[in-house]
């Protein structure tokens, strides 16, 4: 997707939300929202369980290793961190740093396991539940909400 592409896509976004009907249509959303991610990104994904930020995340982590791995049928496992509370993934233009708020009970907590020193990374960090703790979330961080809508999902860019 070349950096038209992705603006528009994140306009759409932010104008309309998207509709999206399947768990494959999520991880294409996030393959694409994933060409337009750069060393430092920070994306705070905010709905309910079963919303899909879990296979938007794992859209995000194919699009930063494709074209890496053409040719080697490779399969990458994106899994929720609600209880490892981070997933690293590395190998692809960019590292991917997953965390899962959902289970952490202060600041405190997610400060010890060097939130800090992951946001100095140079990675891609995606955050779900960010609003459970929205102060720790840097200002230029990209919002999106994730809704059930009569079986789909609606996504949405709240802020960047």
């Amino acid at each position: 997707m070349n950096t038209d592409s992705y603006s528009q896509r994140m306009a759409q976004l932010s104008e309309t939300g998207v509709r999206v009907d399947s768990p494959e249509a999520m991880i294409a959303l996030g393959r694409e929202v994933a060409a337009g991610l750069h060393a430092g990104s920070v994306l705070a994904l905010q709905g309910g369980l079963g919303a899909g930020k879990t296979h938007f995340t794992k859209g995000i982590a194919e699009g930063l290793v494709e074209g890496l791995v053409e040719g080697l049928n490779c399969s990458l496992e994106v899994t929720s961190p609600t209880f490892t509370l981070v997933h690293e993934y590395q190998g692809g233009r960019l590292p991917l740093y997953h965390f899962d708020f959902y289970r952490m009970d202060s600041e405190d907590e997610v400060l010890r396991i060097a939130w800090d020193e992951y946001l100095d990374e140079d990675g891609v960090v995606v955050v779900e539940w960010p609003d459970k703790f929205p102060g720790l979330i840097p200002a230029a961080a990209t919002w999106l909400s994730f809704d059930h809508d009569d079986g789909a999902r609606i996504v949405k860019l709240l802020h960047s």
